[in-house]
């Protein structure tokens, strides 16, 4: 019986094999990794920002708003735990990537409303926090990249024939994504505000009566 038994574990063991049973392992894992040094990233993000929000508060005229509206960011965006499961749950995954683009949003706009104030910007804790906030961007720009590519590599093989046969049997589903509308913010290094700085208001059109 031994013999018989040992033919179907290797014939089982190839079938699994030509059907992508392997390369859903070495994607699936692909993924997680991914998703860890993107959540390592922003956390890198949220630990600087008390920091950044103390040293402005000592520009007494600074527009509290702006600051009240990166706290509250900061809040919202480390109040979701980022599990491993959480990339398994697309609506959980939205309200991640929500939370996290709130709290950019809210970082571009203090940096650009700090280019109102001289003495702020000299100050050398400003800009030693500010350098390492836009290298924390590039990183969290590197991190999505490398976990878009994954995802996408394991989705192809989700969908892909025959390996979507073993897809079905083994449960696994397509992974989300980060949404397309934010491709040109992931395809180059963010500035994090410094170049966003609200832009004049547009003059007169040409026909316009003097």
């Amino acid at each position: 019986m031994r013999k018989p038994m040992a033919i179907l574990v290797a014939v089982t063991a190839l079938s699994l094999s030509g059907c992508g049973y392997n390369t859903f392992q070495t994607t699936d894992e692909q993924v997680k990794a991914g998703w860890a040094e993107v959540v390592n990233q922003y956390q890198r993000r949220a630990d600087l920002i008390p920091n950044l929000v103390s040293t402005v508060k000592g520009e007494a005229k600074f527009e509290q708003d702006t600051l009240t509206k990166v706290i509250e960011a900061r809040s919202k965006a480390t109040s979701i735990q980022a599990t491993p499961e959480l990339i398994n749950d697309p609506a959980a995954f939205q309200k991640f990537q929500q939370a996290q683009g709130e709290l950019t949003g809210a970082l571009s706009r203090l940096m650009a409303v700090s280019e109102q104030y001289p003495n702020l910007k000299a100050n050398q804790g400003f800009r030693d926090l500010s350098a390492q906030l836009e290298g924390t961007e590039n990183r969290i720009t590197v991190a999505r990249n490398r976990y878009i590519k994954s995802v996408q590599d394991y989705n192809v093989t989700v969908r892909s024939f025959p390996s979507n046969l073993t897809a079905k049997v083994f449960g696994y589903k397509e992974k989300p994504t980060f949404a397309g509308e934010n491709e040109k913010d992931i395809a180059k290094p963010p500035s994090v505000g410094f170049d966003t700085a609200p832009s004049k208001p547009a003059g007169p059109g040409p026909g316009a009566s003097k």
